[in-house]
């Protein structure tokens, strides 16, 4: 009998991808002995409505794609992008178990996500399904008690690097391309995605 797959689910709405999470998912992959990592692009992510992204969802997801296209067990998911609504992580792993019935989920997410867990929709259910595997974050924050256990830090560098820097830096016509995976470099320039 195989034994059963390792997969790590790992969110966010990439606007851009950026080296950053290549780091975070190879790590994760390596630490937990995961067969696979899933980046699940988000529609519309419920705690960013009314802010504007940078780039569609189909021009994410297509970047997502260009920057894992080369890595072995990295792999871009549409879970999200083809059901309507808001993107909520227990809806996304329910789903998920389901495609991929005797996998074991683990959820990657940062340190700062971990802190505010118990403010998402259903986090017991999110705990009951997968095994959360977090990046650590500059700066301090509260682990709530209840979650306490149920997660393993990922021994990494904490990461100091975000979508927001990247976007910002775009529209200030600073250099930005070094925080990117080349091929998601040639992507931007190509189609001028972030470009004022």
């Amino acid at each position: 009998m195989s034994k059963p797959q390792r997969i790590g689910v790992f969110g966010g709405t990439f606007d851009p991808i950026h080296n950053a999470h290549m780091r975070i998912a190879k790590a994760a992959r390596q630490q937990a002995q995961l067969d696979k990592v899933l980046f699940v692009v988000a529609a519309q992510p419920p705690h960013k409505s009314g802010k504007a992204l940078g780039a569609s969802s189909e021009d994410r997801y297509a970047m997502v794609e260009a920057a894992l296209a080369e890595e072995p067990g990295l792999e871009a998911s549409r879970v999200e992008l083809d059901r309507e609504g808001p993107s909520y992580t227990a809806e996304t792993l329910e789903i998920l178990q389901q495609q991929y019935p005797d996998a074991t989920l683990f959820l990657i997410i940062g340190l700062d996500s971990l802190a505010d867990l118990p403010q998402w929709r259903a986090p017991d259910t999110i705990l009951g399904r997968a095994h959360l595997l977090v990046a650590p974050r500059p700066g301090s924050f509260e682990i709530p008690e209840r979650i306490e256990g149920a997660y393993t830090m990922l021994n990494i560098e904490p990461v100091d690097m975000s979508s927001t820097e990247v976007r910002n830096r775009a529209a200030q016509a600073k250099p930005y391309e070094e925080l990117l995976p080349p091929p998601v470099r040639k992507y931007v320039k190509k189609h001028g995605t972030y470009e004022a």
